[in-house]
């Protein structure tokens, strides 16, 4: 599956799957021509998502092959161990939560997960959590924090549930609860934008002493499609909605919301799921070393201070 600005490059790289089962089933002599299509297709690759506009990175955050919570946890993390249920309701599956091991570092793990086939989609609601996830979410954050474990979260989501059983459980008010707890964990925190970072349902995962985003990720709070039909009444203004919202990792790190991006593979993070995950993997340990060096004092003072620079405003 690709998009329809990917369509050179998805021919591309069939040819180069061919040429490789070719070469693997011992015909050495496709050796010369499997290198030149790899190298044509990193060249084309890094000139198409050079240019991408933002929709086309909306696009690109919400590819049906892009790597997902659970796919970097298992390239990334060892011996991971899944905890369930908030303790007071249910068990939200959009959110999977637990312990792992970064090399051979203990670390608490929490993403959001949007599911890959039609089944999953549903089990997991397409990412979207109800308060009992969020709920989860800050039972694990603080046993994270009574052992004395840095917490790394993963973002992709279009936004936390809006429903209406949603509402009758409390969904702002665990919004809230996990925006405060995170706030204030006196553990080591990175948080990652993998995909769709949406609205407060993104942000009550994304409080923490390091933000780090992919490449083709974006971070909002609203749809291009909410932003387009509040705006202009007009749904056909997604272009322009995405413009406006500066959503893109590049914009974010100009206005300063995020500490770094994290880029993708050829361009794009779901030609690769493995390549991405190691190039992750690499900021993650860079980012855990720096901040294992903190007290937990100078932790949660990090954090604030993070956090109240940000947006602008004028005393009167």
């Amino acid at each position: 599956m690709y998009l329809d600005f990917e369509k050179d490059l998805h021919e591309l790289y069939q040819k180069i799957d061919q040429l490789k089962r070719l070469y693997n089933l011992g015909e050495r002599d496709k050796e010369k021509e499997l290198r030149e299509l790899q190298r044509e297709f990193k060249r084309k690759a890094k000139e198409l998502y050079s240019k991408l506009d933002p929709w086309e990175r909306v696009l690109l955050a919400r590819h049906p092959q892009r790597p997902h919570t659970i796919d970097y946890i298992n390239l990334i993390f060892k011996n991971f161990i899944e905890l369930h249920g908030d303790r007071l309701y249910g068990d939200d599956k959009s959110i999977v939560a637990g312990f792992a091991y970064l090399d051979q570092f203990p670390v608490a793990l929490i993403g959001q997960e949007k599911g890959r086939s039609t089944k999953e989609k549903m089990e997991r609601n397409f990412g979207m959590s109800h308060p009992e996830g969020y709920r989860k979410a800050i039972r694990i954050a603080k046993l994270a924090e009574s052992y004395g474990m840095p917490l790394i979260t993963f973002i992709d989501t279009p936004g936390a549930y809006p429903g209406i059983g949603a509402e009758e459980r409390g969904q702002s008010e665990a919004i809230a609860q996990s925006l405060y707890t995170f706030g204030y964990l006196r553990i080591p925190s990175i948080a990652v934008v993998i995909g769709e970072g949406g609205s407060g349902g993104a942000l009550a995962l994304g409080v923490a002493n390091k933000v780090l985003m992919l490449e083709n990720a974006i971070y909002s709070v609203i749809s291009p499609e909410g932003c387009a039909a509040i705006l202009w009444k007009d749904q056909s203004k997604v272009k322009e909605a995405s413009k406006a919202l500066k959503l893109t990792a590049q914009d974010l790190m100009k206005l300063g919301i995020i500490d770094a991006i994290v880029p993708e593979p050829f361009g794009g993070a779901h030609w690769d799921h493995k390549r991405s995950a190691r190039i992750l993997k690499c900021f993650l340990r860079k980012n855990l070393k720096e901040l294992l060096s903190y007290s937990p004092e100078e932790l949660v003072n990090q954090r604030i201070k993070k956090f109240e620079k940000m947006g602008a405003f004028i005393e009167l």
